[in-house]
């Protein structure tokens, strides 16, 4: 589960809230949740909710299907997209298809009720149920709502709607030519350039004397939820790894469900296939190997179960979150479950470089793992430390029963500071402790006072918690590695990477002074084979920052322009180190969306939620920082990008395909940080009703629009991130142009 959710989550169970849990597939109940039911937001640009209906998934779905869903013909399906101006439908494969659906449902959300949903993705209600629970909290990403959709019928359209479509078609031709939509690079198109094995490339760099080791990053393109039975959709291709191995990478991890992955002694059904994971898992495996690099499994167990589960077993029901439990850790047929699995895991796959535990966050766990063990009639007589250090313990049993040389690396993520030190007195000494470099660092940003929690690359580590934990870890000695995210971060993951390299290397190198021994490069984000990871590498293997840039650098773009890029990369990460860092502000600011999320002329009443809608949240998404400070460190961060972007240009004013590529990436990140600021301009401005501030931002988003459409049809790594696959698509962009303008309309 992502770490975006955890804070959610975390607060919640703190608060004493209800937290919403679905129930697992397979359960004889309707397992889709609702929550609240509010109004859609609704996209009056648009002269009906059909043809947002229409727009929204002409790149993304086949037209039989959308028909099929609305009952329609294609043929009227066809005609309505024509008559906005769209050109032809393209091609949609079903390995897109297989990989959009997090897309799909998020920009239906507030189209379609349910039944029509699961018509459109064609799943049943349990598929839907488990995404929505196992594929990253998707739910709290949506809101923890489900808006009270009607549902949508065709009807053809009328002569009321035929002036707004006719300008919704000239906008089209207008500002985007008869193609608008259409991409030289498809979407999905990186998963084939990077899965490619290169029949003339050179053998695997596989580099000795890194300091650090392991050195594990998620895939760019994995599916999240049950990976080793998705067979059509590999993690990890070959191609892939060569190219992690290529940029210093020598672990990559995946998630793991203990009832997936061994048998589940109280309900065989709910391991179904867990002996054909285990053969996947195998094979990825040895695979991997022949690339040097190790996989890791992610564990954040026990599961809760739903409360049926613990009518005939009392004794190991523990803490009750909404309508599930813990499976209380401190019942001995837990305790054997927990070891089994573990055991079973590690037999069938010797080679498993091991596995990491988050133990006080994510799903509720243990009876202590969210902070709730008190009203456990069991573990609320244990302290959190034995119940947490007793779960890790238990893992670490199952890998020695085995006899596997996998190794248990214990994340203290979700420790409160108080429980940390008795929590790794209690640890096997022959497991290592992780925690986040850069947690618990004082900044000061714009003039505002705030404390880096986590996923910054902005703020360069390590911190006083990080140092502290490792500290007490090594008096034990067990071994320390730092959870950094070298690549990209929530400050913005719609790019592949934030060439904030200069950054990235200098963490590495007070990583290296701090002698921790391995690091995990990143979360769900980050996993591409970016010069982040290479100068990571560099620096591990003994080169001072400098060094390590430049032979990055020399490798990527030759000799005669590594210097110049060099210097593009230390300015980019001297403007991103102005990124005006909270936690609340990272998880709800529209920066991943940039751009494609649309403005409106009232206030819309949503609240942002994690990384999912922005919506024109402004106080959501500022956090701790006045409307004008918020503002002003985006436009500063993108003023310094632009500035780099335009010197490098000027330089090199006809750049190599590599080099464009890398210009694409830095400009893409610099429209995402002007976008934010001109869209809360717009929302000071809706508020001061000021009509002319409105109209200025107005303009400027749409030139920023058109900007990045041109680069996502030229790229289709930007707008992604592997636990929420597209924020957006060109369409979404046009889309956008049509608001603003639409929105200027009505102003006047």
């Amino acid at each position: 589960m992502n770490p975006i959710s955890r804070r959610a989550f975390l607060r919640l169970a703190a608060a004493g809230a209800a937290i919403p849990w679905l129930p697992w597939p397979g359960e004889a109940v309707n397992a889709l949740p609702t929550g609240a039911a509010p109004r859609p937001v609704e996209a009056p640009w648009f002269p009906s909710r059909l043809h947002a209906f229409v727009w929204r998934n002409w790149s993304l779905t086949p037209v039989e299907r959308l028909a099929q869903v609305v009952g329609a013909k294609p043929q009227h399906i066809l005609d309505l997209g024509a008559s906005m101006g769209l050109p032809p439908p393209p091609r949609i494969t079903a390995d897109q298809q297989r990989r959009s659906y997090i897309t799909v449902i998020r920009r239906n959300w507030h189209l379609l009720p349910y039944d029509q949903l699961l018509m459109l993705l064609g799943w049943t209600e349990a598929q839907l149920a488990f995404t929505l629970r196992e594929d990253d909290f998707l739910f709290a990403k949506l809101g923890n709502l489900k808006p009270r959709c009607e549902p949508l019928t065709y009807e053809p359209p009328d002569a009321a709607v035929a002036d707004r479509v006719r300008a919704i078609a000239g906008i089209v031709r207008e500002e985007f030519g008869n193609d608008a939509g259409r991409s030289r690079d498809p979407l999905f198109g990186f998963v084939t350039d990077l899965s490619a094995v290169a029949r003339s490339a050179a053998p695997t760099r596989r580099e000795s004397g890194s300091t650090f080791s392991p050195r594990f990053c998620y895939s760019y393109f994995a599916l999240y939820g049950d990976p080793l039975l998705e067979t059509e959709t590999d993690p990890y291709p070959d191609g892939y790894l060569a190219r992690l191995a290529a940029a210093g990478v020598d672990g990559v991890w995946l998630q793991a469900l203990l009832h997936k992955l061994a048998p589940f002694p109280w309900d065989t059904a709910r391991s179904t296939g867990w002996e054909q994971r285990l053969q996947n898992l195998k094979r990825l495996v040895a695979r991997a190997r022949r690339h040097g690099i190790g996989v890791w499994l992610y564990l954040n167990e026990p599961r809760a179960l739903p409360l049926a589960f613990f009518d005939s077993r009392p004794h190991m029901k523990g803490v009750v979150e909404s309508d599930h439990a813990a499976l209380c850790t401190s019942d001995a047929g837990v305790q054997k479950f927990l070891t089994d699995a573990v055991a079973t895991i590690c037999r069938a796959v010797p080679d498993l470089a091991g596995f990491f535990t988050i133990t006080a966050s994510e799903n509720l766990t243990s009876c202590w793992s969210h902070h709730r063990g008190a009203a456990c009639p069991r573990c609320g007589k244990r302290s959190p430390s034995d119940v947490i250090a007793e779960v890790n313990t238990l893992f670490a049993d199952g890998i020695r029963r085995a006899g596997a040389g996998s190794r248990l690396i214990v994340w203290d993520w979700g420790w409160k500071d108080e429980w940390a030190e008795p929590i790794i007195q209690k640890l096997p000494s022959d497991a290592a402790l992780m925690s986040v470099s850069e947690w618990s660092i004082p900044i000061c940003r714009g003039g505002v006072d705030s404390v880096v929690g986590e996923y910054s690359l902005s703020t360069i580590g390590p911190g006083p918690r990080a140092k502290r934990h490792w500290e007490l870890a090594r008096r034990r000695g067990m071994k320390i590695v730092a959870k950094i995210q070298a690549g990209n971060t929530w400050e913005l993951s719609a790019v592949p990477y934030i060439p904030a390299v200069a950054n990235a290397a200098q963490h590495a190198a007070n990583l290296r002074e701090a002698h921790v021994d391995g690091l995990m490069l990143g979360w769900t984000l980050g996993g591409y084979p970016s010069p982040n990871l290479e100068v990571v590498a560099e620096v591990g293997r003994g080169a001072d920052p400098d060094t390590a840039m430049n032979a990055v650098a020399r490798r990527r773009f030759g000799q005669t322009l590594a210097p110049l890029v060099v210097a593009a990369w230390r300015e980019f990460s001297a403007a991103f180190s102005e990124f005006p860092f909270h936690v609340g502000l990272l998880y709800h600011g529209p920066m991943q969306v940039g751009p494609a999320n649309p403005l409106w002329t009232e206030p819309t009443g949503y609240k942002s939620t994690m990384v999912g809608f922005p919506y024109d949240d402004l106080n959501g998404w500022r956090a701790v920082y006045p409307p004008e400070t918020f503002i002003g460190q985006f436009n500063k961060m993108a003023d310094g990008f632009d500035a780099a972007i335009a010197r490098l240009k000027t330089a090199v004013p006809r750049p190599t395909p590599a080099l464009a590529a890398e210009l694409r990436v830095a400009e893409a990140a610099a429209i995402h940080f002007r976008s934010t600021a001109n869209q809360a301009r717009f929302l000071v401005a809706r508020d001061r009703r000021d009509t002319a501030e409105q109209q200025r931002a107005l303009a400027d988003e749409i030139a920023l629009a058109r900007r990045l459409y041109a680069i996502q049809t030229r790229d289709s790594r930007i707008g992604f991130e592997a636990s929420n696959h597209y924020y957006y698509v060109p369409l979404d962009l046009v889309e956008k142009v049509i608001n603003c303008r639409w929105l200027a309309e009505r102003l006047k």
